[in-house]
């Protein structure tokens, strides 16, 4: 008999509800070696029609950073948008920051010291569906909304929407540090903070896929990166943050937690295979007595015709205790489609309810709108918006 959640969180203090994790709690893309590299820092393209960031190999770190656009008028969000694109152009780059003489403040903060190096940096900007209300004039893409509450969420207000997102990923956690210092000291007339979630990749231990922080391999199924882009070069992001409730997971049997993934723990093989990259043949299960029908991976992904696929990016997260002093660490979890009503909200709604919402609990993110790339050096985010 598993053991009574009401009953653990009533010893904590913990009063919070659980909901679905999506498309197979995908944990970080990372796969470094624990020991970056410093001496041969790796830089991804920052001009092209697609942003760099969403089907970039996965980095070891990253913040998800919303804000409030503050800009008086379409004038003043042009030139934060511009000031955005330098930064981002230039940090992705590295480089020597300008000398601007003793007697005015440092033009960098040296935090990566004298030469900033690119350091596998991506800067992907999205924007929120609020941005396109009364105040600039924006036309708002086809498909773009604010998130819902599903069944299982527990919101919390100041967690949630904004008008614009900066994901910022590197191969250090310093580099990230760096660049979100830097953007926001440039863009601070234009854009306000609103929150922020930092996020790291695990290595794969021991092979193979990363784990997540409930201890399962994640992300092993994962589709192409076509499923995400649109025509234009731009894609939809769907950003949730979702608590884990890791210390009552931790007191639940290895065999139920098995049955609720559908995967076995050690070795990430479906409960019907032996290695992880085996396919589950759900025809051969109809009434679900291996992998039971309401397991994680077979509600995800039923691996039926035309079944909506996610091209998933998600990072773990760890934010230290809660004031009730359980552990407050989760997934950050980040997902990139064509369409969020037939993708995302598809994959949703199938996990709605599962077992698995008893350990978990989305509290906060949002969808947003990936604007198309930077073409050059005389181009800048949201140009087309702006035409």
């Amino acid at each position: 008999m598993s053991l009574s959640r009401r009953r653990f969180l009533q010893g904590t203090g913990a009063g919070v509800a659980g909901t679905a994790l999506i498309g197979g709690l995908a944990a970080a893309g990372a796969q470094a070696d624990t020991v970056a590299t410093p001496e041969v820092p790796q830089a991804y393209p920052f001009h092209g029609p697609r942003q760099s960031g969403v089907d970039t190999p996965g980095q070891r770190f990253a913040t998800f950073a919303a804000f409030d656009v503050t800009a008086a008028d379409r004038a003043g969000l042009t030139a934060m948008f511009k000031a955005l694109t330098d930064r981002a152009r230039f940090l992705t780059a590295g480089g020597t920051p300008p000398d601007l003489g003793v007697g005015a403040p440092p033009s960098d903060s040296a935090v990566l010291g004298p030469t900033v190096p690119a350091d596998g940096l991506t800067v992907t900007v999205s924007v929120g569906a609020s941005l396109f209300d009364s105040r600039y004039g924006l036309r708002k893409p086809d498909g773009l909304t604010a998130m819902p509450t599903f069944p299982d969420d527990v919101l919390e207000t100041a967690w949630c929407h904004g008008d614009l997102m900066l994901q910022i990923c590197a191969n250090n956690i310093d580099t990230v540090h760096h660049a979100l210092r830097d953007l926001t000291r440039h863009t601070r007339d234009g854009m306000q903070p609103r929150y922020r979630l930092d996020g790291f990749g695990s290595p794969p231990r021991p092979a193979g896929t990363p784990r997540n922080l409930l201890g399962f391999k994640d992300g092993i199924s994962q589709p192409g990166a076509d499923v995400a882009w649109r025509g234009d070069g731009s894609s939809f992001q769907v950003v949730r943050f979702i608590r884990m409730q890791v210390e009552f997971w931790d007191r639940v049997s290895i065999s139920e937690q098995e049955r609720m993934f559908g995967r076995r723990r050690d070795s990430g093989a479906p409960l019907d295979g032996s290695v992880e990259t085996d396919i589950p043949d759900y025809g051969k299960d109809p009434d679900g007595k291996v992998i039971p029908l309401d397991s994680h991976i077979r509600l995800a992904n039923p691996r039926t015709p035309n079944t909506a696929r996610i091209l998933r990016r998600p990072f773990n997260y760890d934010r230290g205790f809660q004031p009730n002093g359980t552990i407050d660490a989760g997934l950050l979890f980040c997902c990139y489609q064509q369409d969020i009503a037939k993708q995302f909200e598809a994959v949703q709604n199938r996990l709605n309810g599962e077992p698995l919402t008893d350990y978990v609990t989305p509290f906060g993110g949002g969808y947003f709108y990936v604007l198309p790339g930077v073409r050059d050096n005389a181009d800048h985010y949201a140009s087309a918006l702006l035409s």
